[in-house]
């Protein structure tokens, strides 16, 4: 990598509780370029990691704007992040990198502003349903935590919707669901959504589960629990994908009819868009029009899985071709 000319005085983030992912944009770019994903973990300061993403790119340049999407609220000046340790002031942070411009979004803001600039080929769509033009979408993504956003639009321009809806309560639809709300009751005082839809929630789902079905609780990760369902077949854990898609389309049928998500709703985040076909295949489609008199109101409405590579990057982007300040959504 070498952006060692000026060309490129933007920086772009998209940061979540463990990875914090960086590039450049130049006046009146679309494409991210320079794109380099650092472990939040190994820093311990944004700045810090920051400053060392410019080192590895070898950037010679004057930054004078950047626009950093954070997993966690973003509306006062101090920052501390939901799903890792780093906290900022956002006045500090713009003096120290010696900005024109600094603009601090919420995560699922930067997502929801990167949907009109997504492609065919970064979308997969998971059942029936046609957006409606002009209408309210709505934006889920499960991964180290659940991000809830939308986007409206208006004659003047879009306007995403920032929400914590990842911190809802979890709301069982079935003997099952109510067990396993049961089991992390007694392990947590408030169960949230989040609590069964991100990494920790197919934890969470897989220790339930075992306890529900008289089996030895092992403590696997999210990924040794997907890998063993999907390329090891393993009973248990594909009971654990299964009730997680299950849950995750109710909740999104929840969002869609709040929101009146007619324009479509997108299921972004880590731990979907690398088991495709598996939800497509799963019944989150059927729990996500499951609304009694709301069916077909549901049934009309798109659900897609994101599948663009870098959406925050290209979200943030897309903030900055703003004139008006975005801070605080």
């Amino acid at each position: 990598m070498n952006s060692d000319t000026t060309t490129h005085n933007a920086l772009v983030a998209d940061i979540g509780g463990t990875n914090a992912r960086f590039a450049l944009i130049g006046p009146g770019q679309h494409q991210p370029s320079d794109i380099l994903t650092l472990a939040v973990a190994d820093y311990s300061s944004i700045e810090s990691a920051i400053r060392d993403y410019l080192r590895q790119i070898n950037y010679l340049g004057s930054l004078q704007q950047a626009c950093l999407a954070i997993a966690c609220p973003v509306a006062q000046d101090y920052i501390s992040m939901t799903n890792s340790g780093w906290s900022f002031s956002k006045t500090e942070l713009g003096r120290a990198l010696k900005l024109e411009r600094l603009e601090v979004i919420n995560d699922y803001a930067a997502q929801a502003y990167a949907i009109p600039h997504l492609d065919d080929s970064d979308l997969v769509k998971v059942g029936a349903g046609e957006s409606f033009i002009g209408q309210p979408i709505a934006l889920l993504g499960p991964g180290t935590g659940l991000g809830v956003g939308g986007l409206v639009p208006s004659a003047s321009g879009a306007t995403a919707i920032i929400t914590e809806g990842g911190h809802v309560d979890f709301a069982p639809t079935n003997a099952l669901e109510i067990e396993i709300l049961n089991y992390l009751w007694r392990h947590h005082s408030h169960v949230s959504v989040e609590r069964v839809l991100s990494g920790m929630g197919l934890t969470n789902l897989h220790l339930a589960l075992a306890s529900i079905r008289g089996q030895q609780q092992e403590s696997l990760t999210p990924d040794q629990i997907s890998h063993a369902a999907l390329e090891q077949q393993d009973p248990l854990c594909l009971e654990v994908l299964e009730c997680f898609c299950a849950i995750l389309g109710s909740v999104a049928g929840n969002t869609a009819l709040t929101l009146g998500a007619q324009g479509g709703v997108y299921i972004a985040g880590g731990i979907i868009p690398r088991m495709v076909e598996f939800f497509a295949n799963s019944e989150f489609r059927s729990r996500f029009e499951a609304k009694g008199r709301f069916r077909n109101y549901l049934h009309a409405t798109p659900t897609y899985v994101v599948t663009a590579s870098q959406p925050g990057l290209l979200g943030s982007a897309a903030v900055l071709r703003q004139p008006m300040a975005l801070s605080g959504r």
